[in-house]
């Protein structure tokens, strides 16, 4: 091992490792730091140091010469070691550079991985520091040239009323996807091949939004039980792609592979959205190990209480503290990377409302970090999404972000899993139901209680996501079976507002498959026909189901592969599925209107008064939307069929019916004003 001193720089470089002719530049923050090191691995995985002059304000770094793209490299830091006041620093750690542009390798949690002492299963005392040296059990950075011939590419920029998000894991959408070579699935190659595009196109999506792709690492009680960490929400890298997800290991490849992804889809027309997770690292709590920001200064990255422990309010073990200028200049400057680098077109935020607490952890819609989303000139331009809640004091904030963000609505997500499984599964129990229809009209028109003051397509409607049951389980499984995660099932939500329609699981009953299927199609409707942003969550449009688990985070196996195998029944609802987002473009004032083209009316076609509005027992409902066309959506959650006057607002078609198995050509003749509805159905006439 050798050591070296590099040439100071009259300025403070760039963030990070980055190649410029001759060498590298190099910054490393570290305040309490008394000596830093970029440490450089040869083919043999022989490493050299090179010491790196303090470069004011808690920086360190300058240039280091003959360090080329390719090569591989890690950081070192020493200084006070001082649990309680956050300051952990340990220079037999081998630490990943927060601004590193590649991740080659994985974490083996061995003793020598922690920063404190510990023992073979991890535990220990987080006072005393570890002699041991990482190096051989965790991954380097590797030094990238990033550039890339882009050609024409440009952003889709779908108008906002016309999206349909389609939520997507790069592995699971084509690992058994027939057209797609082998050893493209899986890959974000094949996330992009002719043959995923053509069914994102004939689905009728506009914009992809991916499960985390950042590097990220499985956590230790996974690797125990054999598992691994499959959703991605434990970051090593905020510029880093999951090198995994390509089809060649080779770094340079797996960044061209990202961007040729990307590149292809905007070709296809469709938007790319990253969801990303700024709101904790995989270092996890302070008896986690120690992997980057917690070596560089554990104070200084992270909300720590008065005993230097970590303040949790992400369920993950620790929060990234973004009213620290260091950590929001970090997540700033990875959101810069992923739109200018990589050309993608906007993010959804894990866990958004850790990003938006102040000093006093209360959550602050002025924000510094929602400030600079907002005056940036790159992040300004692209989406933003936020999933507004999270674990700690006064989580839930749906409708509270800034006016530009748009919102996951768990609202609508739960008043249709209501309306359409949880009470009338009640019902046909003999139980009291829920609210009648005005929670389920509150949300078919936009959800105006959370987005009043702004607009329905601040809404992102779902009614299923990555978490929790898929739509095909929500209608067959009244609780979950999580058993191959290795918690007894005590893992994953208890709550799942689902039905299984009289049978636990796969069933041979042709009237319970029967109602299932129409549910779905319920289900489906609603999301699609209703104002505000849907995102369908993959697979649903094809019937995948995790066998009743609604927690699969550590499944990368056939559980959460989509099984591209259709029957006829999961072809029909294919169809269905694409039948109605073509109905969303065809009929715009069902994607985004005002108050003053609502009209909503009883069974009899009559206008809906307070009366009716109130009673409990209501489940038909009847929405007018006056434009070019108009449209009529009648709602029914009751157990036996229902005589319905339609409203007497002009000639009406019916085009679209949950009751039908698949999707039949509108009548070109108008509808009756009477007409007899199927138990538990939905349907939609336009003019």
């Amino acid at each position: 091992m050798s050591t070296t001193t590099t040439q100071p720089l009259p300025d403070r470089p760039a963030p990070g490792v980055r190649p410029v002719d001759g060498g590298v530049t190099v910054a490393v923050p570290a305040a309490s730091a008394s000596a830093v090191w970029l440490c450089l691995f040869d083919d043999e995985g022989e490493e050299s140091r090179v010491s790196l002059p303090a470069a004011g304000e808690g920086w360190w770094g300058g240039f280091v010469p003959d360090v080329h793209p390719g090569a591989r490299y890690g950081l070192r830091v020493d200084g006070p070691w001082d649990p309680a006041a956050g300051h952990r620093h340990n220079p037999a750690k081998l630490l990943l550079d927060p601004w590193g542009r590649a991740v080659e390798g994985r974490v083996s949690y061995e003793p020598a991985v922690y920063g404190h002492a510990v023992d073979e299963s991890g535990e220990g005392d987080v006072t005393v520091r570890s002699e041991l040296d990482s190096a051989p059990f965790v991954p380097r950075n590797v030094v990238l040239d990033t550039t890339f011939d882009w050609g024409d590419d440009a952003p889709p920029a779908h108008p906002r009323d016309s999206r349909v998000v389609y939520e997507a894991h790069v592995r699971e959408v084509t690992r058994l996807l027939d057209g797609v070579p082998e050893h493209l699935r899986g890959t974000y190659a094949g996330m992009a091949h002719p043959v995923t595009i053509e069914h994102l196109q004939r689905l009728g999506v506009t914009t992809v939004e991916l499960l985390p792709v950042h590097a990220f690492a499985d956590e230790p009680h996974l690797v125990e039980l054999g598992l691994t960490n499959h959703w991605g929400y434990n970051t090593l890298g905020f510029f880093a792609p999951h090198a995994p997800y390509a089809s060649d290991a080779d770094p340079h490849e797996v960044l061209r592979e990202l961007k040729g992804m990307v590149k292809l889809l905007h070709a296809a027309g469709i938007e790319v959205l990253l969801d990303v997770v700024y709101n904790h690292t995989a270092e996890q709590s302070t008896g986690g190990a120690t992997l980057s920001w917690r070596g560089l200064d554990a104070a200084t990255w992270y909300r720590l209480d008065e005993q230097g422990h970590d303040v949790d309010v992400t369920g993950c073990g620790n929060t990234l503290d973004l009213t620290e200028p260091l950590v929001l200049e970090m997540v700033l400057d990875s959101l810069r990377y992923w739109v200018e680098e990589v050309h993608v077109d906007g993010f959804r935020y894990d866990l958004a409302v850790a990003l938006g607490r102040g000093d006093d952890l209360g959550y602050d819609p002025d924000h510094p970090f929602f400030v600079a989303l907002r005056e940036d000139p790159v992040v300004s331009r692209v989406l933003h999404v936020a999933e507004p809640w999270d674990l700690g004091p006064d989580g839930w904030r749906t409708g509270q972000f800034p006016g530009a963000w748009a919102e996951w609505n768990d609202r609508f997500r739960d008043a249709t899993r209501d309306f359409w499984l949880a009470d009338a599964g009640a019902l046909s129990r003999g139980e009291v139901s829920g609210p009648g229809v005005r929670e389920i009209a509150t949300r078919l028109v936009g959800s105006r209680d959370l987005f009043g003051d702004r607009t329905p397509l601040s809404s992102v409607s779902f009614v299923t996501a990555h978490d929790g049951f898929t739509m095909a389980d929500l209608v067959a499984y009244d609780t979950k079976h999580n058993e191959a995660n290795g918690e007894d099932n005590r893992d994953g939500n208890d709550h799942n507002r689902s039905w299984n329609h009289g049978a636990e699981g796969p069933t041979d009953d042709a009237v319970i498959a029967l109602a299932r299927r129409r549910s779905v199609r319920n289900l489906l409707g609603t999301l699609l026909l209703s104002a505000g942003v849907p995102m369908i969550a993959s697979g649903d449009e094809i019937g995948r189901t995790h066998d009743g688990n609604n927690n699969p985070y550590c499944q990368d196996n056939e559980m959460t592969w989509l099984d591209w195998d259709l029957d006829d029944a999961r072809r029909d609802l294919l169809a269905s599925a694409g039948a109605l987002t073509a109905l969303r473009r065809e009929v715009p004032v069902l994607r985004d209107h005002d108050e003053s083209v609502i009209g909503w009316y009883d069974e009899t076609g009559a206008p809906m008064t307070d009366e009716t509005w109130a009673q409990d027992e209501r489940r038909t409902l009847q929405l007018h939307l006056a434009g070019e066309p108009a449209a009529l959506i009648v709602v029914h959650g009751g157990l036996a069929e229902a005589a319905v006057t339609l409203p007497d607002v002009g000639p009406l078609r019916l085009r679209w019916d949950s009751a039908w198995e698949r999707p039949q050509a509108a009548d070109s003749t108008p509808a009756d004003r009477e007409q007899t509805l199927t138990p538990l159905s939905l349907r939609l006439y336009t003019t």
